[in-house]
């Protein structure tokens, strides 16, 4: 990768609802787990940032109904203004959570800067009102927070809403398609929606082509990535707070981000919710850092 890269840590577990045998998710380390397998100085970047985030509680918001939402609503804000003291001009940005609803601030940081897709990379959808939650944890409710769904005091931050429209967007490799309720919001939006059989079905490499074509087209002025690890097959990252057993592989996983990851407009990728708690020895971590490294480091071994 030719441009300036810059790390952000961003180590928020606030939306997650902890296991009964957690005393929190340990989503909070990944950052720190990153760096002792050498992701961070083999990608060599030019800057790395963090901004701590509040300790966990369990704390259900009696206006929204979600876990944790003004802790979340609070650090999304401060969150966007970090993004937006440090982002450079042309750098490429990693953002490493933490859980899904890091996506709140980076959303708002984009929105203030301009107009922006979003190739949302998730084993689950995360586009549900809280009503449909079992767990009322923003993590699994950030794409619809991001684009209008919900109480406004989350969707509606600072006047923003919403973060990003839903006609910019590519929902992509969603394996939790049993439950038809749970799907049938996403059918029934703007969001361009590809479950993993749509997207195998129309190719890993052609959705991040019909995706940048969409950016072009609509002359966005760029785009940002989400990775859920757990989008991956559970035999390859099992780390994760929400395990299902199918997913994608690494081949698939470099066909469609290769493209998309050294597009000029692509502002940046965050990696999220794996946890550092459920893989003690780095069996699956190691691959995954090396595949991320490779693919942003344009490097084939």
């Amino acid at each position: 990768m030719k441009r300036d890269i810059n790390i952000f840590e961003f180590p928020l577990n606030l939306g997650l609802k902890k296991k009964e045998h957690e005393t929190e998710p340990g989503v909070r380390k990944l950052p720190d787990w990153l760096r002792k397998f050498d992701f961070h100085k083999k990608i060599n970047p030019q800057h790395i940032f963090r901004l701590e985030a509040p300790d966990y509680s369990m704390e259900i918001d009696q206006e929204s109904g979600v876990l944790n939402a003004v802790r979340i609503i609070e650090y999304a804000k401060e969150q966007a203004d970090f993004i937006s003291k440090n982002h450079a001009e042309d750098s490429f940005n990693i953002m490493l959570g933490g859980d899904c609803s890091i996506l709140i601030g980076a959303a708002l940081a984009l929105k203030k800067l301009g107009n922006f897709g979003l190739f949302y990379l998730d084993g689950h959808t995360d586009f549900i009102p809280v009503s449909l939650s079992e767990t009322a944890a923003a993590a699994g409710l950030d794409l619809a927070i991001i684009t209008g769904m919900g109480h406004e005091k989350l969707t509606n931050i600072q006047g923003l809403k919403p973060y990003f429209l839903e006609e910019n967007i590519f929902c992509v490799g969603n394996a939790e398609t049993d439950d038809e309720e749970y799907v049938a919001q996403i059918i029934n939006s703007d969001i361009q929606y590809f479950d993993l059989y749509e997207l195998r079905k129309n190719g890993f490499g052609k959705t991040a082509e019909d995706f940048l074509k969409l950016v072009n087209n609509k002359a966005l002025d760029g785009f940002f990535i989400h990775l859920d690890v757990d989008v991956l097959k559970d035999e390859l990252m099992p780390a994760v707070d929400s395990r299902m057993e199918d997913g994608i592989d690494y081949k698939n996983l470099r066909e469609m981000l290769k493209p998309l990851i050294h597009s000029p407009l692509c502002f940046g990728i965050q990696i999220t919710v794996l946890d550092p708690d459920y893989d003690e020895n780095g069996t699956y971590t190691k691959p995954f850092v090396k595949n991320l490294i490779q693919l942003i480091k344009n490097k084939e071994d």
